[in-house]
């Protein structure tokens, strides 16, 4: 029985039953035998580049610290003490705040913020939260290679020292998630992440899962994070149980390039194409809208034929993730039309979710997409151009009927997790 994430329990499903092939990495990723703490301590001891933190914090009479929002799965309780601890270590005065990064998401609760943190950093530190959308919170620091502009958090310019935590996995089309992402999209202003993310770059072939070379918008991101003086990162890798299995710590660029080296290793997946490939997007929190479950979708995309069908299961328990992305879907003449459309909109015209609609027409445009999730949802998901389905089997039931009863099945349990390399 193979188990796939949803919200916060699983859907089992029987390979052997549905002559499914589970699609994994060849080299499962270790297990580390130490706790996530010690991990991130082992790895600040040993930084890349050489420089300790609290070396950088000696001097510093202020730190802001940018740290994951609600739907990263970053263990930030395995991360933020190690750092809050060096930073004072180095420099008992220093004053510390921790910026949110919410790209373009919505703010962080409270109640988001001190699940997140535990109580201790929750009651005692000083915290806020990004705010793409304020002009008067956001400075203008210079342009990026693309030429959007650089507006970044004042939190993030107005700093002695800039440093971040995260995590590093498989990214549908920056390459990968963590390092300079904290910066952009992270603590950006909404006219640089609607710059970074236009249309031209999302249409352009290196701009991938687990590809960093020639790609525009890893190319603009780690240009903002060099212009921001971002000095230092604490990035980690999870596992299937969102557990820190791996930490890498110091020069925010050569320690995010040994973390994507680690995460190709053990998340790489060479396959044939199939009729039907089923996957998730990891479960909660990951999994809590529509808008985030693009993300597997491209996971499933790379493993299919030409016209085959994608299964997703998600939860969403927060509904769709976003209105223009829902209405642009809805409104749409065709996926083709819309992708299109989009391809070839100015990058000074990007508008807000343009880019999740663009790869999820992309996606539309070669296969069917069988939505599993919530009954409630059901009629944004056939709005959106996409099949709905109320369970597993209703979905194989469907998909089947589209690809024939004796279609090759795939399943990839968790396809945020994974570089499937196929026939994309």
């Amino acid at each position: 029985m193979v188990k796939l994430p949803f919200g916060l329990r699983y859907v089992m499903l029987d390979e052997e039953k549905e002559n499914a092939r589970v699609l994994r990495s060849s080299e499962a990723l270790p297990k580390p035998g130490r706790s996530g703490r010690e991990l991130v301590r082992e790895a600040m001891e040993h930084p890349y580049g050489g420089i300790r933190l609290k070396d950088l914090a000696e001097k510093a009479r202020t730190c802001t610290v940018i740290i994951s929002d609600h739907t990263r799965p970053v263990p930030s309780r395995d991360i933020l003490p190690e750092m809050l601890r060096e930073l004072r270590e180095g420099n008992p005065e220093i004053r510390i705040t921790l910026l949110t990064a919410t790209g373009c998401h919505r703010g962080t609760s409270d109640e988001e913020l001190r699940a997140k943190l535990g109580d201790e950093i929750f009651l005692k530190e000083r915290i806020a939260v990004h705010d793409a959308g304020d002009p008067s919170r956001n400075v203008r620091i210079g342009i990026l290679p693309s030429g959007a502009p650089l507006i970044l958090d004042r939190l993030a310019v107005e700093t002695d020292l800039l440093v971040s935590e995260g995590f590093i996995e498989p990214h549908f089309f920056a390459g990968f998630s963590g390092g300079r992402k904290s910066v952009l999209p992270g603590v950006c202003d909404r006219k640089t992440v609607l710059g970074n993310h236009c249309g031209r770059f999302i249409a352009d072939p290196n701009a991938r899962t687990g590809i960093l070379r020639n790609n525009p918008i890893h190319r603009d991101m780690a240009a903002a994070a060099e212009m921001a003086e971002l000095r230092y990162i604490v990035n980690v890798v999870i596992d299937e149980e969102q557990k820190t299995a791996a930490a890498f710590a110091g020069d925010p660029f050569e320690a995010h390039e040994a973390g994507c080296a680690y995460v190709s290793r053990y998340s790489g997946i060479h396959t044939e194409p199939f009729d039907i490939a089923v996957t998730t997007n990891g479960g909660a929190p990951l999994d809590q809208n529509l808008y985030q479950c693009v993300k597997c979708m491209t996971a499933a995309e790379a493993a299919l034929k030409p016209g085959g069908v994608a299964v997703i299961l998600g939860e969403c328990a927060d509904g769709i993730g976003g209105e223009s992305f829902y209405r642009s879907l809805k409104g749409a003449d065709s996926p083709k039309a819309l992708y299109e459309e989009y391809a070839e909109t100015p990058q000074e015209e990007t508008i807000p979710d343009q880019w999740q609609s663009q790869i999820l027409a992309r996606i539309l445009t070669r296969h069917t997409v069988i939505m599993v999730t919530r009954p409630e949802l059901r009629q944004a998901v056939l709005d959106m151009k996409m099949q709905y389905a109320a369970s597993l089997e209703e979905a194989l039931e469907k998909a089947r009927k589209i690809r024939g009863t004796d279609a090759s099945l795939a399943v990839i349990p968790n396809g945020v997790s994974c570089i499937v390399k196929g026939n994309v």
